[in-house]
């Protein structure tokens, strides 16, 4: 990240959250690292569900505390009568409103899009859900491993067992949900800077994930040749991306593609030449490299491939990850999430801007709204 790439953009922008746990919150946690100001809608009591998730930091959780450091927190209960006239000076003032109910929730809460455009027609309105605003699946129930099986990307990742492996990264919830959501609430205000217009945004973060299987379709869709688990390029069925296991039980990840990493990486281990094409027989030239990698430790390589292009890497832990000074370098773990004395590395986004900020306590704006006082006059 570098030091113009971080400067806040969006100041003044005003963007009122109804979202809860992931997908929405990082949406809006980009934003107000950008600049924007954050108003959180909660529920009175108990606010949004992630408050409560271990592991505790300070009053929530500090998975709460990464991404909803920067923001207020509005406590009302949207089913009461007089949930909209709390609501009316921010709905009037906003310039985003970001929900992340089932489509027609919002609507029969008086809160739906066309609701709020009748109070504030110049708002962009993004609705974050599994599968979109409308078509058979709109009103079923899912989570991230839902949207990824349903997709056909889950199918493409198997363990020797054959089964689907569980993925570790919740793809769906951030780069299929909130990445997109700030792009397009992005794009829609330029829209709307242009000619003044509300905008709804549609964001279906089961759809967003056929981009990820990009290649799969094209092959699939142009010559009928739908991937195999394990048995295409970047699957497992090429020697030169893939998983080796190293004498110590840990692993070498393997991506030579090129034909010049390949030869080099080759060459390095020790390949003898006449395994080096595996057009023919890539599981041999596979195996032949197995047994060569579980000869040596994960250190003995990383020692002997060091400085050579032959994009290997050796598997490390989350913990070892973020210990590695040449991440640390690049001011990833620069921006703190603060509570009282005690402060954390916050979680990274792709505008961080190295700040020191905290969580909001529950409630805080409405108790301000109420001695008269509004965070965005």
């Amino acid at each position: 990240m570098t030091e113009t790439s971080a400067i806040p953009s969006l100041g003044g922008l005003k963007v009122l959250d109804f979202s809860t746990l992931l997908p929405g919150p990082m949406a809006s946690l980009i934003l107000a690292d950008a600049g924007a100001s954050v108003v959180k809608v909660e529920r009175p009591g108990s606010g949004d569900e992630m408050r409560g998730y271990p592991v505790a930091f300070g009053e929530a959780s500090v998975n709460f505390a990464m991404l909803n450091r920067g923001k207020s927190s509005l406590c009302v209960d949207l089913k009461d009568p007089g949930a909209r006239e709390v609501l009316r000076p921010y709905l009037e003032a906003a310039d985003v409103v970001i929900e992340q109910f089932r489509p027609g929730v919002m609507d029969r809460l008086g809160l739906g899009f066309e609701d709020i455009r009748r109070i504030n027609p110049r708002v962009v309105y993004c609705s974050i859900t599994g599968y979109g605003q409308d078509g058979a699946r709109r009103n079923r129930a899912g989570h991230d491993l839902n949207y990824l099986a349903e997709t056909g990307v889950l199918g493409l990742s198997r363990g020797a067992d054959g089964a689907p492996v569980l993925p570790p990264i919740l793809a769906a919830d951030i780069a299929g949900g909130a990445y997109p959501a700030v792009i397009n609430i992005l794009l829609a205000l330029r829209q709307r800077d242009a000619d003044g217009q509300a905008r709804h945004i549609d964001v279906a973060m089961a759809d967003n994930l056929f981009a990820f299987a990009y290649w799969g379709l094209g092959a699939g869709f142009a010559a009928g040749a739908w991937p195999r688990p394990g048995g295409e390029l970047v699957t497992g069925g090429s020697p030169r991306y893939r998983i080796y296991r190293t004498a110590d039980d840990r692993f070498l990840a393997v991506a030579a593609l090129e034909e010049k990493f390949w030869r080099a990486f080759c060459e390095a281990i020790g390949l003898p030449p006449e395994k080096w094409d595996d057009r023919e027989d890539p599981q041999a030239v596979g195996d032949a490299i197995a047994a060569l990698l579980a000869q040596n430790t994960a250190d003995h390589w990383e020692a002997r491939l060091q400085g050579l292009d032959v994009c290997v890497s050796v598997v490390t832990s989350l913990e070892e990850a973020a210990a590695d000074p040449g991440f640390a370098a690049r001011g990833i773990f620069a921006h703190r999430v603060v509570h009282g004395t005690r402060s954390v590395p916050a979680l990274f986004t792709p505008v961080a801007s190295g700040q020191r900020s905290s969580a909001p306590s529950l409630g805080y704006p409405s108790l301000a709204a109420v001695a008269g006082e509004f965070p965005w006059s």
